[in-house]
C-alpha cells in the first residue's frame, strides 16, 4: 500500500497533526478537558510529559511547577506544540525524543504525565521502563489512557477494527490492555474507569489514575 512508504507515512502524519484538535474537540467539550484539569492539578515538581502532541494539556498545569519538559517525537505535532507553549501562561521546553529514549537523567523527575500516549508507542513496555528510570523514588506517573473494553462485545469490535484504526490513527491500538501493562510495571495507587464521551465507541473505555515505582 502507498502509505507503507516513508514519504506517504510522513504526509499522513502531517494530516493527523492537522486534524487532531478538531477530531478531539467534541470529546474535550464533553468531559475530557475537565478530566485533564483534575488529573494535572496533581502534578508537582519537575514534570515530564511524554507524547505531548499539540499541547492540549498545557492550560491545565499548576503555576507552581519547578520545571515542565514536553517530549514529542512526531515533527508535525511538535510544530504545533511549540507555538502553543509560547502562547500559554506556563514556562516549559520541548524536546524531540521518543518516549522509549528520553534525554532526561535517571531519577530526576517528580511527575511523568501520559495522556492517550501508551496506545500509540511501538513498545509500551519499553516506555514504562523508561518512565521508571527517570522518576525519583517518590515520583509518580499520572495517566489517562483509552483501553481495551471490559465489555466482551465491544472488545470483539476493538479487535476486529484494530488494524484499520491503527492505520488511520497513525499507530494507535484501540484493543490494547494498557492498564495491565501499567500494573505489570508499576504500583497503581489510584485508578478510575471512565468513558470518553464524544468519541468513537472503540476509544470510549478510559482509565485515569496514578502509579508509582514499586520500590
Amino acid at each position: 500500500m502507498l502509505l507503507n512508504t516513508a514519504p506517504a507515512r510522513g504526509a499522513w502524519s502531517r494530516c493527523v497533526a492537522a486534524i487532531y484538535d478538531p477530531f478531539l474537540a467534541l470529546g474535550e467539550h464533553r468531559g475530557m478537558r475537565e478530566r485533564r484539569r483534575r488529573l494535572l492539578r496533581r502534578a508537582r515538581g519537575r514534570v515530564l510529559e511524554i507524547g505531548a502532541g499539540t499541547g492540549l494539556n498545557l492550560e491545565h498545569y499548576p503555576d507552581e511547577l519547578d520545571e515542565l519538559v514536553l517530549s514529542e517525537p512526531v515533527v508535525p505535532m511538535a510544530r504545533r506544540l511549540g507555538p502553543r507553549l509560547r502562547r500559554s501562561r506556563v514556562q516549559g521546553s520541548v524536546v524531540h525524543a521518543p518516549a522509549e529514549a528520553l534525554p532526561v537523567d535517571t531519577g530526576s523527575v517528580d511527575t511523568v504525565v501520559s495522556t492517550m500516549v501508551l496506545c500509540t508507542v511501538p513498545d509500551p513496555e519499553a516506555v514504562l521502563d523508561e518512565i521508571r528510570r527517570v522518576l525519583r523514588p517518590d515520583g509518580r506517573l499520572l495517566f489517562c489512557e483509552h483501553v481495551r473494553s471490559e465489555s466482551k462485545r465491544l472488545a470483539r469490535w476493538q479487535e476486529r477494527l484494530a488494524g484499520p484504526w491503527e492505520w488511520f490513527a497513525d499507530g494507535c491500538r484501540c484493543d490494547q490492555d494498557t492498564l495491565g501493562l501499567i500494573e505489570d510495571a508499576m504500583r497503581i495507587e489510584h485508578v478510575e474507569r471512565e468513558e470518553w464521551r464524544g468519541m468513537p465507541g472503540l476509544l470510549r473505555p478510559l482509565v485515569v489514575g496514578e502509579a508509582r515505582v514499586d520500590t
